[in-house]
């Protein structure tokens, strides 16, 4: 496996492991996807999700280098039976590497407390991150409003496509100042690099 040579990538490895989820499976494929290549900036995401009485984890790490925005996702699996009987864990790992040419948008929502009293360099209590390259697409549609509260005429709908092939939210509340923060320097990177078409 590749050791990491800079403080960026030793920095990567640090948060992987601090997150606590299946760290040397998230490192080890990050590893193989990057393929040497150095990393410039990231930012590492872990959600918990309760969907019946099932408790499921998502980690997603967003890896920016000279060439190219890297992603890697790990999800839990259902548990499986193996042919002793005995029940296993599973999980599934995926990379996907984007040129940086091909990211046609980033955009980077941040909410505060408080608007009226905000002073430059106030941390947002919450950030979403959204990452568009063209892959996924969302469709959002509502109905045309009348102005007229008697008609009762059908208008049809309204809509716009957004590209949001991946999306993170940062929580100040949730995971800290200093997560919020990171995210922040992430995406401004991102933002540097995407319009320079390099890092």
């Amino acid at each position: 496996m590749h050791h990491p040579t800079t403080p960026a990538h030793a920095s990567l490895n640090a948060d992987i492991h601090r997150s606590g989820y299946y760290p040397e499976l998230v490192t080890s494929v990050l590893d193989i996807a990057l393929a040497g290549e150095e990393v410039k900036a990231h930012v590492v995401h872990v959600e918990t999700t309760f969907a019946h009485t099932e408790i499921k984890r998502h980690i997603t790490a967003l890896v920016l280098t000279e060439t190219r925005l890297i992603l890697a996702h790990v999800d839990d699996h259902s548990e499986e039976h193996t042919p002793d009987g005995t029940m296993h864990a599973r999980a599934a790992a995926t990379t996907e590497s984007v040129a940086l040419g091909a990211i046609t948008s980033v955009v980077l929502t941040h909410t505060v407390n408080a608007p009226e009293r905000y002073q430059p360099g106030d941390a947002p209590v919450e950030l979403t991150l959204a990452v568009g390259w063209g892959a996924v697409s969302r469709v959002d549609m509502e109905p045309v409003q009348c102005p007229d509260p008697n008609c009762e005429a059908d208008h049809g709908y309204n809509g716009s496509i957004t590209s949001d092939d991946v999306m993170i939210r940062v929580s100040a509340h949730a995971e800290g100042l200093a997560a919020v923060h990171q995210a922040a320097q992430f995406a401004r990177a991102l933002s540097m690099a995407t319009a320079k078409g390099s890092v």
